[in-house]
Order: C-alpha cells, then structure tokens, then sequence
C-alpha cells in the first residue's frame, strides 16, 4: 500500500491552487485580460534591474553550478549575517544561518527538526493554509487560536488556554497572509512573556518560529517587530521570493540565534531535518546571486498603489475590509455567512477569490493584488456588479 496521507496530499491540490487553475481555464475561453484573478500570491513587480545583472554575470561563471556547503556556502551566508546586522542591530553569524529551497523548506526542516511525535504546534488564525500540512508531516498536531476579528492580532486568553506540556513551537506570520495585518509591538512582547513564563512552567523550551517572506512589504511605516530581540528562543524562517520576486527560484533560509536553548543542538537538528528531506545544499547560482543582492529589494511602491485602488475601490462598493498593514492581500468579509458560496458567485463575474476557511477564518475571502495595476482597475465593474447581487 501508498502512504494513503501523501496520496491525499498529491491527489487534491490546495483551494488557491485549484482556482488558480479554473482561472487557467477561464483565460482560454474568455481572453487573459477578462479574468480577474486574484488567487496567487505570485509577484507581478519586476525582479530589480542588478539581480538580472547579477544572474547573467555569475551564470557564465566556472564551477557556479557546482554544489555549495551543505547549509550554503560561507560567503553567502556571511552577506545575511552582515544584511541582518546591519539593518536590526544584532550579531548573527554564518552558522546561525541554514539556507534552504524556500520558506516552505525552511519551515519545514524546522519543524521537522523540532518535532517528536505528540507535540504541539500552535498558530493563530488566520494562517497560511500550508502550516497543518508542514506541522502533521513532522508528526506534530496543529492547534489554532481562532480569530480576533476586532483586529486581527491575538486572542491571548484563548492561546494561554491552549498552551500545554506538549506545545512544543508557535508559528506566528506577520505581515500576515491572507490578513495582511502586521502583529503590534505590544503583541510580540506580550506573546514573549506567555512564552517565557510557559516555558518555565513547564521545564521546556516553547520555540517561537516566525515565518517572514514578506517583512520588506510594509505600508505607511509600518515596523515589523523583529522577534529575535524580544524572545531568546526565537527561530527566523525567510524567503527571498517576495524581496526579490524570485517565487520560482525557492531561496530562504533558517535563522537559529545563539541565545536559542542549546541553539548548536537545534541548529543541527533542522540541518538533519534538512538532510532527511533531501532538502541539502539550495540552488548554488541563486545563493551567489543573493550574496550580491543581498542589500537590495524590488520597488515595493507598486503594491502599495495596487493596495490603494483595490481596498478604497471596494469600500466604496459597500464591501467591508480590513486594512492591509503590509504583504499584498486584502482580507474582505464575505456579505454572506458561506465564504465559498461568496466566492463561486465571484467567479460568475470572472472574479477568482479564495475562501478564507481553510486559513482558519470563515466568512473571509482574501484577494492577493499583486497582479497588474490594469486588471485591479478593470475588475472594479466587476465587483460593482457582484456588490449590487447582494444589495450592498
């Protein structure tokens, strides 16, 4: 017999995925410019003008295809450490730093390095659709706090019920997908305390891992809390898919700070975890080009104007939003109490939304805009249309 919870895995492909591809299909009837599909959190702003020119240089470079270190190669994890430093005033150093195809392998191989069976994860609604899927693959349970919809930060009396002898990790993701919303200071330095105080009730360590792709995109200064300066057992996983718009080049890393409980045990444990997925050594030409890049992000301005017409163009329209501190998704309450039924009257208009249910928040539908600033603007007809079907 298969692994019957890998065939389900591979048999059923996610709700983003799979309105992603309805829309696939829908291009082919009615024209790409006629849907209006909001479904992927996949960049639309242009990788910046040095990466390419990084990419070309070093691609014709000898031995650039060769394999790297195992956790990366030094220089180019030397470059974050330095990036790291420079920008949140802290003193990482290379072997801090395990690089990795992708935030999702980088989560992945820390909860699997983390994780015996029976334990824990806690994570706060809404959350990334993938989490259950990277927390019960390391034979972990995921428990979620559900939502705080007055504001979308955390139900700390809830969490504190939920904490146990058996919580082992706490994921946090801010700025948030699908929200959008960014965790207060004041929130990161209460969950700190929770954390600390539980970790000394219960003899263990409880590690705090923050899933960061999108900590560049932020909006009317918004600051994004660095937790590593809040929280000793503080684990960083980070992509550059969003920084950089580089999603199908899969570069991220691992970032185990040496204030970390026994962080040389930890951090080799998420090295094993690596090796056991077959996760070692990530693409060497694109470590090289992050090494040169390091210091530099693609022109975030162009979400924040995509941000503004969609969110002030809905609100017009009588649809209640909340508002995005930062990453490129709007979280907008479904005027109906299905979010599913909402969305597949959306897709009547050729509008591809995803119901919010499977991040852990019914009555939601998040909308990723980082799609051209055209097909925001042509869909507005759209929705105007599907707002006066439910007399908004």
């Amino acid at each position: 017999m298969i692994n019957e919870k890998m065939y389900e895995l591979g048999s059923k492909r996610s709700i983003i995925r799979e309105i992603f591809e309805y829309g696939n299909m829908r291009r082919s009837i009615v024209g790409v410019d006629n849907v209006y599909d909001f479904s992927l959190g996949n960049p639309n702003v242009p990788s910046p003008k040095e990466l390419d020119a990084s990419i070309s240089k070093l691609c014709i470079k000898e031995g650039i295809h060769a394999y790297t270190s195992a956790p990366g190669a030094i220089s180019v994890r030397e470059a974050i450490a330095k990036n790291l430093n420079e920008r949140f005033k802290t003193s990482f150093h290379k072997d801090n730093l395990y690089l990795t195809v992708g935030a999702a392998a980088a989560l992945t191989a820390t909860l699997r390095g983390l994780c015996n069976p029976g334990d824990e994860v806690i994570t706060f609604a809404p959350y990334f659709t993938e989490y259950k899927v990277f927390t019960e693959s390391a034979l972990a349970k995921l428990v979620v706090v559900s939502p705080d919809f007055k504001n979308f930060q955390i139900k700390f009396d809830e969490f504190e019920k939920l904490i146990n002898k058996n919580t082992k990790a706490v994921i946090i993701n801010s700025p948030n997908n699908p929200s959008g919303v960014v965790y207060k200071e004041e929130t990161i330095i209460k969950l700190a305390k929770i954390l600390k105080e539980k970790s000394i009730e219960f003899g263990n360590p409880i590690y705090l891992i923050s899933d960061e792709p999108y900590r560049e995109i932020v909006y009317n200064n918004v600051q994004v809390p660095f937790v590593t300066k809040y929280y000793n057992n503080a684990i960083v996983c980070y992509s550059y898919s969003k920084s950089l718009s580089l999603p199908g080049e899969r570069l991220g890393y691992v970032l185990v700070p040496d204030q970390v409980d026994d962080s040389k045990i930890v951090y080799a444990a998420i090295c094993g975890a690596g090796r056991a997925l077959g996760y070692v050594c990530a693409p060497s030409l694109f470590q090289f080009v992050i090494e040169e890049c390091v210091n530099i992000t693609s022109d975030m301005s162009y979400y924040e104007v995509n941000r503004n017409i969609i969110l002030n163009g809905l609100r017009e329209l009588g649809f209640e939003c909340i508002e995005p501190d930062g990453a490129f998704y709007l979280f907008v309450k479904s005027p109906i109490a299905d979010a599913n039924e909402f969305a597949k009257k959306a897709q009547e208009y050729d509008i591809l939304i995803v119901p919010g249910d499977d991040f852990g928040c019914p009555g939601y539908v998040r909308i990723a805009y980082c799609v051209r600033k055209k097909i925001i603007e042509n869909s507005l007809p759209a929705f105007k249309k599907l707002a006066e079907f439910y007399n908004l």
